[in-house]
Parts: C-alpha cells; structure tokens; sequence
C-alpha cells in the first residue's frame, strides 16, 4: 500500500533494455501514479464534500449518511457508493466520547481483498496473498471541541500590531498588507480578554490613515468602544471601511499616538506606552491580484509544517445522554462541512450565483426560445427605488371626528420595505404668475398659516402591506367636510435591506437644491438649472421630465421649454445615488408680441 502521508519526493521508473523487473518495481510504478494524482488533489483543490454525503437523523440512535465523494486533506478520493446507515453506538469513537456534542467524520480506509495462491509464499507458511487492494472509507466519532490537530497556515496578507496590551486586554489591528489602489478594504479591531474578571472597558482612539480615506472622507478613523466586558477567551471585532488613495504608496502607515488614545478600565485610564505604527502598502494591482500572490507565496513547508486532516467532518450531532441511553436531538451540517469547488460544476454554480448577486440597476430581459437556444430580445423593465400618485378619498356626509379610509392601492415597488407619505394636494394662484399652481402639503396644514386653504384638515396615517407591495391611507378629520373628495398625494421610497440599509443611512444629511427651483421661461425658451450640494461633494446628476409632452432636456441640465404653456415638473437626481434628488419647476407662458419685438431687437 502506498504511504499516505509521505508524497514528496516524485520517484518513478526508469527503463532499460535487460532490467529484471520485480514486484517491488511494479510497486514504485504504482506509487508513482497514486502520489502525483493525491499531490495534485491536494493543491489545486484542497479537502472538503466534492458531492452529496448528507446526514440525516433516521431514528433517535441511527443516522443516515448520503451517497457522495469526498477529498481529505491529503488528496484521498472517498467514494460512498450508496446510502449508509449506522447506529451511534456501532461507529468507532463512540465509547470514548465525553460531551453532548460530537462529529461524526468520514475517513479514507484501505482493505487487502480477493486472496489468491501464492507460489513463492510457502517459504513464509501462507499459501495465500491478496490479489487487490480496496478503496474504502469508516465513519468515526469524536468530541465537537476536540482539538483537530490542523494549525492555520502562516501568510503574510494580513498586517497585525498590538495598540494595547495588559493582564486584562488586547487590542490588536489588522487589515491586510496591501491594499488596491482606489479600492476599498476592511480594518479590523480585536480586544481579546486575557483576565478572569477583567474590568469594563471604554476606548477612544483617533487613528491616522494617511494614504486613506474614511467614510466621511477624511484621513482619520475614530475608533470607539463603550462598555465592553468580555470573559476570559472572549473576542469582540469590529470592522472600518477605508478607501485607498489613487496612486501607489509602497511605504505608507497607520499612525495613534499616546494623545490620541483614551483607554478607561474600569475608571482608571490606561496610557498607551508609546506610538501606534502598523505599515500598510497601498499598490497598483487588484485585490484579486493581491490575493493571489499572498496564497501562491505560501511554501511546500508552510504547509506540510499546518499539518493536513486525514479525514472529512460530515455533520455536528447534538446528543441528549443519560447513563444508559443516548438520544439524537439535533443534526447540524452548515458550518461544519466545507465543499470543494469544482470546474465540473462552474456552469451550475454560475447559475445558481445569479440568484443571489443583483447588479447596482437590475434589468430583465425578455428572452424567446428559438431553434438553437434562447434569444434576448432586449431590456424590458428597470426596478424603480421611488414611485409617486394620488389616491382620492371620498367625503360625502363626514364630520369632525370621522376617520376615512382609501382602497388598497399598490405602489409598484414589489414586496419589500418601503416608507410611504400622504400629503394634501390642491391647485392654487401663483401670485408670482397669476396661474393655477399645483401644492401639496405634508403634515400640519395649519402651520402655515393660510385660512382658506382648499382642503379639508385631517390627521393623516398610512399602513403599509411589505408582503402584499401595497398600502392603505386613512384621515382623522378635524373639521366638517368642506369637499366632497379628499385628494392626497402618495409618495413611496424603496428602502434597502443589509448592506443597502447602511448605504442609506450614509446618506443622511446629504441633499441638493437647484439654485433656481422655479423659473419663468417664453416658449422653446432654454435654462440651464444648476444645484447646490449639502453636506456632500459634487456628483454627477441625472435630469428627467416627470411628464410626457413638458419640453425637452439634456443630460446636463440644459431645459428647453415646450410650444405650450403651463407649468412642468424637472426632477434633477445623484446619478449615483438616486434617493438624493430634488425638484425644479418652469413656468412656460407665450410671449407677447412687445416682448417678441423686444427679443428680436437684442
């Protein structure tokens, strides 16, 4: 049989004429092929489930594992042919368990089979030698918290450095080594509680990023933990977002100086000893191109120093257990199992990928099945973040006190969270214009101060359906009504989940205004609406008519009035962060023939 565990170095036959071949060379011939493919094994795909091998609780003592392939840490094939079941009791490892929670592992075993006569073995006393050696597998048992014998392999990729350190804590950065240039990375902050009863911990250190930026875009990290109180061997991480400068900085560093830290445990400050350093590369390549290099640096002894499991872990099984008996409560794969990625498999895994990565504006395509395959016949449909409308409530006969309700009324955002507003709309003179204007008022009406408004005064509320991608609006109303419909306003905003969710609360604060909201514009006339940033750097916009038929307008700002009069609608948006938007409005009125006359002249 082969020596699993010692593959290197590669030894093979060498042939000539007259060589008296013996079992011992057909042996070599045979390691050498076996080795050269588990090396191969080893290193391109490493160890983990390559297909099936489920587990399953049949019973309360029996478990049931799937057919299925596996690859050990040293390149071993596990082939389980067909469905196996076992009973706890039976598996090797049982007896020896002391905890409720053990693995249950699949290990590669080799069996000696099909004996046969053997001429040459009489001398030894046995007429017999097996003819073959079987591929096989065992399942074995031992405790979840055992170690496993494996270290982590030593990389360089990560920069570590300690910024505190006492018999209570460590507090520790790390980020990695290098970083992209223009890209962003995570830097990670650790406190580790080395002490059996160590005090509550508060840290304030302002950190200096010279070749990055922060969130807000600036070269500083306030990093700050309240209140932490950890038990010994407890970890606490928390993560920043940097963004790397532009251009390569092979030399560059994160700076805390002793002034810039504030370190309270308990109610005694802690000084830092001396200046934090850590040295962090920022270079022209791409983090796909960093990764790379840092794995491909690690060495032959590296690895074989980390050591290699020689089995597969298959599931963590949950045991209640008396004195007498045992009981499978629970059987748990996820975070136990690690699969092996194959180029077999590339084309399913792309697929399947789909349905999780969805791209910055999602479009769906309409696809028609031909002779030959699918064909995409082009975009059909962008999902919107924000949709507006109006919905009318009916008031006929209702008093002060009564509350109204709309129908349902779908907002076209689909199922999800989304935030809905309802404000009164009503038409009303510009005096600026002395034309019929359109107005809509969120909240209080009476905050400002008009009498006469045309609406009738309601307090207002909206129930909003996530599951069903509608909502309902219903008003208390504060006075008799004075119209026989209510009108109100809708406005709907899509809000993220996750990750989006932060990005939106990033954007808190931040807004634009057009330096003219309203304009009063003749005919084919043309204005340019220039915006005002808050709160934020100057960004590409994005300019779009809210109505058909209201002019024209270029995509940088540029508004051409209509042949008609009346009043339009711009709505002026972030190209890249559409939920900062604002609106302008041009009030388009023909010229009369003086002021024709007076334009000529010009």
């Amino acid at each position: 049989m082969v020596e699993n565990n010692q593959l290197l170095p590669f030894e093979r036959n060498r042939y000539y004429v007259g060589k008296l071949l013996t079992s011992a060379d057909f042996q070599v011939e045979q390691d050498y092929g076996i080795r050269k493919r588990r090396f191969l094994n080893e290193m391109m795909f490493g160890d983990g489930i390559v297909c099936g091998l489920g587990v399953y609780s049949l019973d309360d003592q029996s478990v049931m594992v799937e057919s299925g392939v596996a690859l050990d840490g040293l390149g071993r094939e596990i082939a389980v042919e067909s469905a196996v079941v076992r009973k706890l009791s039976a598996i090797q490892g049982f007896e020896e368990l002391e905890s409720s929670r053990v693995l249950l592992c699949l290990r590669y075993q080799e069996e000696n089979v099909h004996p046969v006569y053997a001429v040459r073995s009489q001398e030894s006393g046995d007429n017999y030698e097996c003819n073959h050696t079987r591929e096989g597998w065992s399942f074995f048992l031992r405790d979840a918290e055992a170690p496993g014998g494996v270290m982590e392999l030593e990389s360089d990729f990560l920069s570590s450095a300690v910024l505190f350190e006492n018999s209570d804590y460590c507090i520790s950065l790390s980020m990695p080594a290098s970083a992209s240039c223009g890209r962003k990375v995570r830097l990670d902050v650790q406190v580790e509680c080395l002490g059996e009863e160590a005090a509550t911990l508060n840290l304030d250190v302002l950190l200096q990023t010279p070749a990055f930026v922060s969130e807000n875009g600036e070269h500083e990290v306030q990093i700050r933990m309240e209140d932490v109180r950890l038990t010994a061997g407890q970890r606490l991480c928390k993560s920043y977002w940097l963004t790397a400068q532009s251009a390569p900085a092979p030399d560059s560093v994160l700076i805390a100086g002793t002034n810039m830290a504030n370190i309270l445990l308990g109610d005694q400050r802690e000084p830092l000893g001396e200046n934090f350093l850590m040295r962090v590369a920022v270079e022209d390549l791409s983090p796909e191109e960093l990764v790379a290099r840092a794995i491909g640096r690690i060495s032959l002894e590296s690895r074989e120093m980390a050591g290699r499991p020689d089995s597969v872990p298959l599931a963590e099984l949950w045991l209640q257990r008396t004195k007498s008996a045992y009981l499978i409560e629970k059987v748990v794969e996820d975070g136990v199992k690690r699969y092996v990625q194959t180029n077999a498999a590339a084309a399913l895994r792309s697929e399947y990928s789909g349905y999780y990565a969805q791209p910055a504006q999602q479009v769906s395509t309409v696809v028609e099945q031909r002779e030959g395959g699918p064909v995409e016949t082009g975009p059909r449909y962008s999902e919107p973040v924000y949709a507006t409308g109006i919905c009318e409530i009916p008031l006929s006969g209702a008093k002060r006190g009564d509350v109204v309700r709309s129908d349902e009324i779908l907002h076209g955002l689909g199922r999800g969270n989304v935030l809905v507003e309802v404000g009164f709309e009503y038409l009303a003179e510009d005096p600026r214009t002395n034309e019929q204007a359109r107005n809509t008022i969120y909240g209080d009406a009476t905050l400002f101060g008009e009498p006469e408004l045309p609406i009738t005064r309601a307090a207002t509320a909206v129930k909003v359906m996530g599951d069903r991608g509608s909502f309902l609006a219903a008003a208390r109303l504060e006075q008799d009504a004075t119209q026989a419909v209510m009108v109100l306003r809708w406005v709907a905003i899509k809000l993220p989940a996750g990750e989006e969710s932060s990005k939106l609360q990033r954007l808190a604060g931040k807004s634009i205004a057009a330096e003219q909201p309203t304009v009063v514009l003749a005919t084919r006339e043309s204005h340019f609406f220039n915006v005002r940033f808050k709160n934020m750097e100057p960004c590409t916009l994005s300019y779009e008519l809210t109505e058909p038929d209201s002019g024209e307008i270029t995509t940088d700002g540029i508004y051409t009035a209509p042949g008609k009069e009346g009043v339009y609608e711009i709505r002026i948006s972030c190209a890249d962060m559409p939920l900062i938007s604002t609106y302008a409005y041009a009030v388009v009125k023909k010229r009369t023939a003086e002021q024709e006359e007076a334009a000529a002249s010009k």
